[in-house]
């Protein structure tokens, strides 16, 4: 006959475990493969910029060193213990590294604004002389000529099919204004910090 009182002793059977305050498995295995996923974007990152991210030497050891392995097995390998070397970082390190990458993609987002909008001025000038015009007003230093052809010849280019040579030079010169603008707006500001800390 079943004992009446068994199992009814007042208390539950999970009241004394220990209670875990730590991830699951499941939370770890995701926090790793976060890290695993940042490590990766480092090594895919050019090498000058992962020279700057601020970390500790060993973990950019491991990250520049896989950046120079081209076999299949070894990088494979190499990823596995860049991950390692990202698992040792704590959470303020991780979190540095992270706001790096992301500044990086912010500024890729600027360059590529950037270049859309030269393409766009392009098509401009291909498309209406007026745009030249106001191009010739704001930098004045502009070869004419030189511009007038390379509009002329990228209208046949486009219109006959031709590679793109004279179409390319347009960008190029747009370009290079472009960089020029922002170098005298850079001094612009530098020359003002100047004037203001003399009026002090």
């Amino acid at each position: 006959m079943p004992n009446p009182n068994r199992g009814s002793v007042g208390f539950q059977s999970n009241e004394f475990e220990p209670e875990y305050d730590r991830p699951s498995k499941s939370e770890l295995k995701r926090q790793s493969n976060d890290l695993q996923k940042l490590g990766e974007q480092l090594v895919d990152a050019p090498r000058d910029r992962v020279k700057r991210v601020p970390m500790p030497e060993d973990v950019r050891d491991a990250i520049l060193q896989c950046q120079t392995i081209s076999n299949h097995e070894g990088r494979r390998r190499a990823l596995q213990f860049v991950g390692k070397k990202m698992r040792t970082l704590d959470e303020e390190e991780v979190a540095v590294i992270q706001r790096t990458i992301d500044s990086w993609k912010g500024a890729s987002k600027a360059e590529t604004a950037a270049l859309h909008a030269l393409e766009r001025r392009r098509e401009k000038l291909l498309a209406d002389d007026k745009a030249l015009t106001q191009l010739l007003e704001e930098h004045p230093h502009l070869d004419v000529q030189q511009l007038r052809t390379l509009i002329r010849n990228a209208r046949k280019e486009v219109a006959e099919s031709k590679p793109p040579k004279a179409y390319r030079e347009i960008f190029q010169i747009l370009k290079d204004l472009g960089k020029k603008d922002k170098k005298a707006a850079g001094d612009d500001e530098a020359e003002e910090a100047v004037d203001g800390d003399d009026d002090e």
